[in-house]
């Protein structure tokens, strides 16, 4: 572990302050209110400035609650954020509408972002840095990003929390459980939806997103992560400066670069985008099956192409963490795919995580009938694998056996639906589920012998 490692997990051990999500007082009963209300009024006011009639009236409801997210503010932007990503899970109208919740939000002025600044790290910001740039390279619901030049001339970014950012957000998170519970109470679509569930889980990566400390370690751990293996090196994470970060500050290496949906700029400066794109998943499927620390929000713009011609990944407030069971049975499943097309390891670890019952059948037969399940979503032999519509048949085919769906395999599953809407832009022939490069350090010797056997050449890096 390096120093800078040393001092980052340091500080996130430091105590997370953690406010009861249960608790509900006249602040949860004002704002629960006031949510009821703003929601109701823009929902109404788009219904009839868009017309009455069925066609119009599901997007104008759904317009009209985005109308309410971005009034209510950043816990509500969040929420349409989730919304706009998981369009599966939510009705069609609403989770386009959502997609403007995925914009930049208006700044908070930079004299504010100072005061943090300076609160956070104890020393006014003249004795910090030599540049500190007030106007905000760009603004989200929880923090925005200031340029600067650190004391000793190296360029950086400093992410600062929004003021009163963290009492507010919890307020809006108690008021939306309570009325979570209540819609569960009366609404049978709201209990299988587990809406409660849903909040809570907003809550967990709230708390943690909240703390830039969590942020820091997580970081430099996916830093370090990255070269385990010697290579990735066309891959970058920002260094982060521990000595200038704290519970509301982050502060890491300068990057320049264009985010990875900006396609038809990356197709004409960029001399292999399909290899840019294996690259890196490369070294984000080493993430989740190798070290189980994975990068859980991969939206283009936490994606980059650097000016320097490497792919960077950004801003690691979301993260996943695949347990050691989880990691088995997923590197079971992309063997099947990339390797062999033997399923009867994937049952194996299936069994291991108690979601085959013990009447079944053996592994042949429950191979078999995973074959059977993610046939919708393969070509051929394998040919041509849909990872995020695998992870979801796979977690249908735990809930038919009593099992719920884990949570690290459904951000799994939403990061690769990401990359294969990137794919289908930059790298459309490329074919995920038997790339062998992508697997190099995870199958070494099997990768190795099919690529000869097949006169595969990998890439070098």
């Amino acid at each position: 572990m390096t120093a800078g490692s040393a001092t980052a997990s340091a500080r996130s051990d430091e105590q997370v302050v953690r406010p009861a999500l249960e608790k509900f007082g006249f602040a949860e009963f004002r704002r629960t209110a006031a949510i009821g209300t703003v929601l109701g009024g823009c929902v109404v006011r788009r219904v009839v400035r868009g017309g009455l009639r069925k066609a119009k009236r599901r997007h104008a409801m759904a317009d009209g609650v985005v109308d309410g997210f971005e009034a209510l503010g950043p816990m509500f932007v969040k929420l349409g954020q989730l919304i706009a990503s998981s369009p599966g899970a939510f009705p069609p109208e609403l989770a386009d509408a959502c997609l403007r919740c995925l914009d930049d939000v208006p700044p908070f002025p930079g004299v504010d972002a100072r005061k943090i600044v300076e609160a956070d790290l104890g020393r006014p910001i003249d004795e910090l840095f030599r540049e500190f740039d007030d106007t905000p390279l760009s603004a989200a619901s929880v923090a925005q990003v200031h340029g600067c030049v650190l004391a000793d001339g190296r360029p950086a970014v400093v992410k600062v929390q929004r003021p009163d950012i963290a009492r507010r957000m919890i307020v809006d998170l108690r008021a939306a459980f309570r009325l979570a519970r209540m819609m569960e109470r009366r609404s049978e679509n709201a209990r299988v939806a587990n809406a409660g569930g849903v909040v809570r889980d907003l809550y967990e990566t709230t708390v943690a997103e909240l703390d830039f400390r969590n942020e820091a370690g997580n970081q430099v751990r996916a830093r370090e992560n990255l070269r385990a293996f010697g290579d990735n090196a066309s891959v970058a994470i920002p260094e982060v400066y521990p000595e200038y970060s704290g519970p509301r500050v982050l502060c890491m290496e300068r990057m320049s670069g264009l985010p990875l949906d900006r396609f038809d700029d990356i197709r004409a400066v960029h001399p292999d985008p399909e290899l840019l794109i294996r690259r890196l998943v490369k070294a984000w499927l080493e993430s989740v099956v190798v070290h189980g620390l994975f990068h859980g929000d991969v939206h283009a713009g936490n994606l980059w192409l650097l000016d320097d011609g490497r792919a960077a990944m950004l801003d690691f407030g979301i993260v996943g963490t695949m347990s050691p069971p989880w990691r088995d049975f997923v590197r079971a499943l992309f063997h099947a795919s990339a390797i062999d097309g033997d399923f009867r390891p994937v049952a194996r670890a299936l069994r291991e995580l108690d979601l085959v019952e013990a009447d079944a059948g053996d592994d042949a037969t429950i191979g078999r009938q995973l074959a059977t399940a993610l046939a919708p979503v393969l070509s051929g032999k394998l040919a041509k694998l849909d990872m995020g519509k695998v992870a979801a048949r796979l977690i249908e085919f735990g809930k038919r056996r009593g099992a719920s769906g884990p949570e690290q395999l459904i951000l799994m599953g939403k990061q690769l639906g990401y990359f294969e809407r990137y794919a289908v832009a930059l790298a459309p022939g490329w074919r995920l589920g038997q790339d062998l490069y992508l697997f190099r350090n995870v199958f070494p010797e099997e990768v190795a012998a099919k690529a000869a056997a097949e006169g595969i050449e990998l890439p070098a890096d």
